[in-house]
């Protein structure tokens, strides 16, 4: 087994890892800077990250192999992370990282609607009731009571 053949859960468990600390290093990284400007700094770091990894991995692909269906979706993709981490990181320059963080996740929620609304996937109703406590969840979390 190749060391990047894992399972897709211990991916998702680790992006969900990286994701609190990203959190947790934002809020204490926008005390002295404006927000874009902490998000400009953090896509410059994350643009040479990754070039780095798909150098030193030996994934490059030229970029006349990919289709324009695909830059289509991906340029849609990277707009959408953008306005979120613009959005994400004025949050966190207003409330606490403990309240803002969870309020964003209720993009599990949103991802849930949009899948089958545009996706046709499909929820069981255990799915569904899991959907539900994680905006219950979420709200509770956020809630400043």
């Amino acid at each position: 087994m190749k060391p990047f053949d894992v399972s897709w859960q211990v991916w998702a468990l680790l992006s969900a890892s990286f994701a609190a600390l990203t959190a947790i290093f934002a809020k204490i990284g926008i005390e002295n800077i404006n927000s874009d400007q902490a998000t400009f700094v953090r896509t410059i770091v994350i643009l040479l990250a990754l070039g780095a990894i798909l150098v030193a991995t030996g994934q490059w692909q030229p970029l006349g192999s990919i289709s324009g269906r695909t830059y289509l979706f991906l340029v849609l993709s990277g707009l959408a992370t953008g306005a979120s981490w613009v959005c994400y990181f004025r949050a966190l320059k207003l409330g606490d990282a403990a309240r803002v963080a969870p309020l964003d996740k209720m993009s599990v929620v949103l991802v849930a609607i949009f899948g089958v609304a545009f996706l046709g996937e499909r929820l069981s109703a255990p799915n569904w009731l899991g959907v539900a406590f994680v905006a219950a969840g979420a709200l509770l979390i956020a809630y400043k009571g």
